[in-house]
């Protein structure tokens, strides 16, 4: 019954996508039509998807975990196509802004079909923790993305800050070696929930520390480069993982 009505509704939201890419070239009337319709379809999303948690029951939280996460992914990627969507309204077809819809766009169809494959994978008891690794891999490379753009975080942190994130990664480590030794289901979605959390920490740490006041360029590009470098070194720990 919840798997049905999450299908229906992010077939909707695909279509609201899908007419928000289209409005960027039209009136704002419509722009603005499309904007407050997909702002329904993702609350009526949300719904149907924490019912659908909550049916799991409290005995499998981890799992509940999975479905939550792959619901913000899509919350959070509809809020970036939206912004992406007011920055190319009126714009030439090949103004840079046009680029940056289009890759929204991608990135919003990429987290919504995610999420129906860890709908139908939440049915499967087998597939599960495969499932959640998938996800959580798709997400840090998400996330790597954004830390690697040239955008300027909005504060910034202190360096004891970024060193304390580490931590969680080294953590998360240890916890993806013990999975991918016990290869039990449980131990894999648990993984992918901590790392997930982890590596993003870790990313909006170093990014907010690499522009500290005090820091010097040399030393914010040698930053956002190690940066990168932990991430793609875990990123490989966990396909490691995925295919134990």
């Amino acid at each position: 019954c919840y798997r049905e009505n999450i299908l229906k509704t992010a077939k909707a939201l695909v279509e609201d996508t899908k007419l928000l890419v289209s409005g960027a070239a039209s009136s704002q009337d419509k722009l603005a039509q499309a904007a407050q319709s997909s702002a329904n379809t993702i609350t009526q999303l949300a719904e149907v998807v924490k019912l659908g948690a909550a049916s799991l029951g409290s005995d499998d939280p981890e799992t509940q975990v999975v479905l939550i996460n792959a619901i913000k992914d899509v919350a959070k990627a509809l809020s970036d196509l939206i912004g992406a969507t007011k920055g190319a309204a009126s714009k030439p077809a090949d103004d840079p802004s046009m680029y940056q819809l289009k890759g929204a766009a991608k990135v919003m169809v990429t987290n919504v079909t995610s999420l129906l494959k860890t709908v139908k994978a939440v049915e499967d008891e087998a597939t599960r923790g495969t499932r959640a690794l998938e996800a959580t891999i798709e997400y840090i490379k998400q996330e790597l993305t954004v830390f690697q753009s040239s955008e300027v975080p909005e504060k910034t942190s202190s360096p004891e800050e970024s060193i304390r994130m580490t931590k969680g990664i080294t953590m998360a480590t240890a916890k993806a070696v013990a999975a991918g030794n016990s290869c039990r289901q449980e131990d894999v979605i648990a993984t992918a929930n901590l790392s997930r959390k982890a590596v993003a920490d870790m990313l909006t740490a170093c990014k907010q520390a690499s522009y500290h006041p005090d820091v010097s360029e040399d030393v914010r590009e040698r930053a956002l480069r190690f940066g990168t470098e932990c991430t793609l070194g875990y990123l490989e720990l966990l396909e490691h993982v995925l295919l134990v």
